[in-house]
């Protein structure tokens, strides 16, 4: 490992980061690191604890000792899982996936997984009656994701069976992090719930020491799950009264009150705001009829040329994306209609090859819409919904203005 590099899973070895101070302080002492020793006292030769700072603040601490300190608690949470992971056989793990199973297992946790893969930051969330809103998000995963009716409909019904257990005294633990693939999950599980449960917690994080790039729980090691455990809340009643506001806000034909919660901070769920506001983003942009993630990756094609389609999710996930909610299968889905269009705004070649291996392009028509010259939805041509926010190509709708505002376009 290099001095600069850090591990994606939040995994820290004490000792191998004192090797790389070691290893670092060499560096210092014989000029090889001249721009860390602009950090430094130029009064004195540097010493290991200088090596041993630097080190820590690249990985996201502000010191040594709290570096050490953190090394400490996840070395403890691995000799330890019974002890940090006091969960009991009938707890139920909440997650929208399943990619946390194995190390919830590894990690020593008891209870069992249960998945809610209904991704709401995706298709129609209309406000509609229950039976009506079944149907409106079972077809549409049955076409987004090429899933059989009857397999997209079962599936809704074990996930939403699941969900109605959730008001009884199971204990029950919410896994999200900051995404608005999670936190509209988190608002979908709390606003059904009519008093508070008695034994449901959460766990919510943006961050994880020593991580670089935080994607989702499901990059972290075992341990750091069990470090996290200890750190979970009580779903209180601020928590649901919160989340029953913006599930009402984020289901309604106008975004105006999704986007004032948006623009706020909320102390019950820290992390919802920025996560509305990137799911916010995904209306069309006034100028460009784009959404946020439309518009990342026609510029991504636009500054690095063609590319497989596999490789620019992973440019979007790793450097665009502010607040990273697409899974892969997601991003493909979202990039059909820019590709299979009437005037497509993305040129796919090598179509006999899985699609993440597909070279894709950015057409004329394409770069005519980054630079603000045609509206990307019109010429997309076909219905698209952001919550409960229905769009029409060629008709008027609800847009969002350069100071994230939602402002309808007639």
């Amino acid at each position: 490992m290099s001095v600069t590099t850090q591990p994606d899973n939040g995994r820290l070895n004490l000792e191998q980061q004192r090797k790389r101070a070691k290893e670092l302080l060499q560096r210092l002492r014989s000029g090889q690191a001249d721009e860390r020793l602009r950090s430094l006292d130029p009064q004195r030769p540097p010493r290991l604890a200088d090596a041993q700072y630097l080190i820590a603040r690249d990985l996201g601490f502000a010191s040594w000792p709290k570096l050490k300190a953190h090394c400490d608690a996840l070395a403890f949470a691995l000799k330890h899982p019974g002890f940090v992971a006091s969960d009991t056989p009938d707890t139920c793990h909440w997650r929208c996936g399943n990619d946390i199973q194995h190390s919830l297992q590894v990690a020593g946790f008891k209870g069992q997984l249960q998945m809610y893969a209904d991704p709401l930051c995706m298709g129609p969330v209309p406000q509609l009656d229950g039976p009506s809103y079944r149907a409106v998000r079972a077809n549409f995963i049955s076409h987004a994701f090429n899933i059989a009716p009857e397999q997209a409909r079962q599936r809704q019904d074990n996930e939403y069976a699941a969900l109605a257990r959730l008001s009884q005294r199971m204990p029950g633990v919410l896994w999200c992090e900051a995404d608005a693939y999670d936190q509209l999950f988190l608002l979908r599980v709390l606003a059904q719930l009519e008093q508070v449960p008695e034994n449901l917690s959460l766990i919510a994080i943006d961050q994880v020491p020593g991580v670089q790039r935080f994607i989702g729980i499901g990059q972290l090691a075992p341990e750091v799950l069990a470090w996290l455990w200890p750190q979970r809340r009580p779903v209180d009643a601020a928590m649901l009264i919160l989340a029953r506001d913006a599930w009402a806000a984020y289901r309604a034909p106008s975004p105006q009150a999704w986007a004032a919660l948006a623009h706020a901070r909320h102390a019950a769920l820290p992390l919802l705001g920025p996560a509305l506001l990137r799911q916010l983003q995904e209306l069309p942009g006034i100028n460009d009829g784009l959404s946020l993630t439309e518009r990342l990756t026609l510029q991504i094609l636009r500054d690095q040329g063609p590319m497989p389609m596999g490789k620019v999710f992973a440019v979007l996930m790793m450097e665009r994306e502010p607040l990273p909610f697409l899974g892969d299968m997601m991003f493909h889905a979202l990039l059909r209609p820019l590709i299979d269009g009437p005037r497509p705004l993305i040129d796919q070649a090598d179509a006999q090859l899985a699609w993440p291996q597909r070279t894709i392009s950015l057409t004329a028509l394409g770069e005519q819409v980054l630079a603000g010259q045609a509206y990307g939805l019109d010429l997309i041509g076909c219905e698209r919904w952001v919550g409960g926010v229905r769009l029409q190509p060629g008709e008027g709708h609800w847009a969002l203005d350069e100071a994230l505002q939602p402002v309808w376009r007639g």
